[in-house]
């Protein structure tokens, strides 16, 4: 079995993408600009933010970070992303979710204009990507596939199950999947004989966000195992939506927790801003 090295993956791809990001400041005389939207105090969320400043600095792009207060106004919040929108120094503009519960994430995201919605949240992308039509991706499942092509993983003809229909993983990875030429199925807290389905699948994607659900009884002989969850186990200790070693015995190739997916997500938020950089030179 081989195990899929997320880390050292990103890194190559943030080396990558600083070579872009110079040719990028060359030719237009600025820096590639991302900005980051952090709302309240979520740990979680000021690790992630920390984590993407830092990579933006490694890869040359300018991050712009606005740190708002839990009790901020969702006229405050709304009026800072429109002043984002209108900023040229400025390619990309990322929301930190998840956000207060007071304010509406819906009409902040909409806020942000298409051309710099490096989440790839916008419905114009979104639309774009169920048309297979290009447009920006979901950084988390456009991290799963650029593993799978730089590991040499083929998805044409193969049969791709999805554990999980969430709107930012779920059902952009089925539809990059099925772009792919996959025959896929999505799975979800509804779905009847799951683990016979699992059993099925050639590349079999968890993001459900439960820990070590995909058991090794679940996963076929030879299938790809793509990890997509963050969660901790009764121990406290940080795991993935897959019983790592139980899937392993069955397992060709395998996403760890940590180490897989996680890096990735960040790296292809470097990638969606220096592309929307360079769409403005075009």
């Amino acid at each position: 079995m081989t195990v899929i090295d997320g880390k050292a993956t990103a890194a190559t791809i943030r080396a990558e993408l600083a070579v872009r990001a110079a040719a990028f400041e060359e030719k237009s005389g600025k820096k590639a600009g991302l900005a980051v939207v952090l709302i309240g105090n979520d740990p979680a969320s000021q690790i992630y933010v920390r984590n993407k400043i830092r990579a933006c600095e490694e890869a040359g792009i300018r991050s712009f970070a606005h740190f708002l207060p839990e009790n901020t106004p969702q006229k405050d919040a709304l009026a800072l992303i429109k002043a984002l929108a209108a900023d040229e120094s400025i390619h990309g503009i990322l929301v930190q979710l998840p956000l207060p519960r007071h304010l509406d994430a819906k009409e902040l995201l909409a806020a942000i204009p298409a051309e710099k919605d490096v989440d790839g949240f916008s419905a114009e992308d979104i639309g774009k990507l169920a048309k297979n039509e290009g447009g920006t991706v979901a950084c988390t499942p456009l991290g799963v596939m650029e593993l799978l092509r730089r590991y040499r993983i083929s998805v044409a003809g193969k049969r791709a199950v999805v554990v999980g229909r969430s709107n930012i993983v779920g059902r952009p990875m089925a539809m990059l999947l099925l772009n792919a030429d996959a025959t896929v199925t999505i799975c979800h807290s509804k779905t009847s004989d799951l683990k016979e389905i699992c059993r099925e699948a050639d590349i079999l994607v968890a993001a459900v966000g439960k820990p070590k659900f995909i058991t090794g009884d679940m996963v076929k002989e030879g299938a790809v195992v793509i990890d997509v969850g963050m969660d901790r186990d009764e121990n406290g200790k940080l795991c993935g939506d897959v019983d790592f070693e139980g899937a392993s015995a069955h397992a060709s190739f395998l996403t760890p927790v940590p180490g897989g997916v996680g890096p990735m997500t960040i790296a292809m938020l470097l990638q969606n801003t220096v592309e929307a950089a360079e769409r403005t030179l075009s």
